[in-house]
């Protein structure tokens, strides 16, 4: 998906409509036995999606997540305007003067999977964070094609991509990243990188992950990074050479012992490291949304007007916590989001209505963010023929600028958790024009699925 031109507003007709969808559509839901079967197809482990039930049973909503095609258009106009800041001198310069020694060093990939997340406010999305070791990709290719309309009027939305168009995309993007520092050719083996990958919560997907690239004709292992050695010359695992790393770690500069072979081969080039600590650094260090919401900042470094424009709408303000501002920033507090600086998937962070004073201490103490609070937008599913009323983040899974997919995660509490009953990963299903099956099916609750899993 190539840049889009700004959108003069999103049409009323087709927002109200997505909006309506969330809070009284199911006439759209997960199949779930379609779902399990190709799951299984694509895995050929037998009895895969079965034990996943069991082990992850809120991990797959029951109801995707409408989104205007237009409100898609405006969120790859952020993913652009970040990506073009990141482009600068200045920018860069500036984002590694706080980045570990790791970080110094570029060869040249610009990192597989990036994630772009975002709240829907009434006045346009906003970005609220960037990941660069984003999660659930290819869960949730098979989810978006496991879904079920019991009314025709509800085919008007576009579909996500098939699970062989994505497949075909992510053996594209790995070969892209590889050739960005070999120059030609691709990747002989793929190793899958995480601690302990099997004690991971999302190791169903690098089980996938695996199966889809070799699908593609790239070998792939799932390896933990203690099982590597590196004789100065070649990275490997149980005597074969690894070529790329598709990397998961939360270790994001590789600094862990543990991760010692990993760190010195990629500090060489011996082997293509996908993310790396040098594009963790560029994009997902909070401390970035700072700089990113500093427009007269951006306007020193050459940001372009209609970029910067984009970034003043869609990006929360952002400020690095200090002890200069901590006093300013705790009487505002129930208007701010805190994150930690190099923190992940939700850990630490703090809605400022929520904090205490012990708390406190630790965020000024601490390397913290302040952002100001982007309300989620809700989408309301059904638990036990009991509406309930879920939270909801955009995820947009993007490589060179381009949408490789869009997915939602639902959910309630505080922050995204993956343990919400009825929540879980909700394919995005973008609305295109004013057509609707709101006067036929929606609003009924959604009845449960032939297969009588939960997935």
């Amino acid at each position: 998906m190539s840049p889009i031109e700004p959108p003069n507003g999103v049409p009323v007709a087709t927002e109200a409509i997505a909006e309506q969808l969330n809070l009284g559509c199911f006439c759209i839901s997960l199949d779930r036995m379609e779902l399990e079967e190709a799951l299984d197809r694509a895995v050929r482990i037998e009895g895969y999606a079965q034990r996943l039930s069991a082990s992850h049973p809120t991990l797959f909503s029951n109801v995707p997540v409408f989104v205007p095609s237009a409100t898609l258009g405006k969120m790859m106009l952020i993913v652009d305007a970040v990506e073009g800041a990141a482009q600068l001198p200045a920018y860069r310069a500036a984002t590694l003067s706080h980045a570990p020694p790791s970080a110094q060093l570029d060869f040249g990939p610009i990192g597989a999977f990036m994630g772009y997340d975002f709240h829907l406010a009434p006045d346009g999305p906003k970005l609220i964070e960037v990941n660069t070791n984003a999660g659930g990709a290819f869960l949730n290719a098979f989810l978006a094609g496991a879904q079920h309309a019991c009314c025709p009027e509800a085919e008007f939305q576009a579909r996500p991509p098939t699970e062989s168009e994505f497949a075909e995309h992510v053996a594209r993007m790995f070969t892209a990243e590889w050739q960005l520092q070999r120059g030609a050719g691709k990747p002989a083996l793929v190793a899958i990188v995480d601690d302990l990958p099997e004690q991971q919560h999302l190791y169903p997907e690098f089980q996938l992950a695996k199966e889809m690239l070799e699908a593609q004709g790239i070998p792939a292992v799932i390896v933990d990074p203690a099982e590597m050695t590196f004789d100065g010359q070649k990275l490997a695992v149980n005597g074969r050479t690894i070529d790329l790393v598709y990397n998961r770690l939360v270790d994001f500069s590789l600094e862990e012992p543990r991760h010692a072979a990993l760190q010195a081969a990629y500090l060489q080039g011996a082997v293509v490291l996908t993310p790396s600590p040098y594009v963790h650094a560029l994009f997902a260090d909070k401390r970035n949304l700072a700089l990113l919401s500093d427009d007269a900042r951006l306007e020193e470094w050459g940001l372009s007007t209609a970029r910067r424009a984009v970034l003043r709408s869609g990006l929360p303000r952002t400020v690095v916590v200090t002890e200069v501002n901590s006093e300013d920033l705790w009487r505002e507090r129930r208007n701010l989001f805190f994150k930690p600086a190099r923190g992940h998937g939700s850990k630490a962070a703090y809605r400022g209505d929520k904090l205490t004073r012990r708390v406190w201490d630790e965020i000024v103490s601490g390397v913290y963010v302040a952002q100001a609070f982007a309300a989620p937008s809700a989408r309301n599913a059904s638990v036990a023929g009991e509406s309930i009323v879920l939270k909801t983040d955009i995820r947009l899974y993007t490589y060179a600028g381009e949408l490789l997919l869009a997915a939602a995660r639902l959910y309630q509490g505080q922050t995204t958790n993956m343990r919400t009953a009825g929540g879980g990963f909700s394919p995005v299903l973008e609305v295109t024009g004013p057509e609707s099956c709101l006067d036929q099916a929606c609003g009924q609750v959604p009845q449960p699925t032939p297969s009588g899993s939960s997935i």
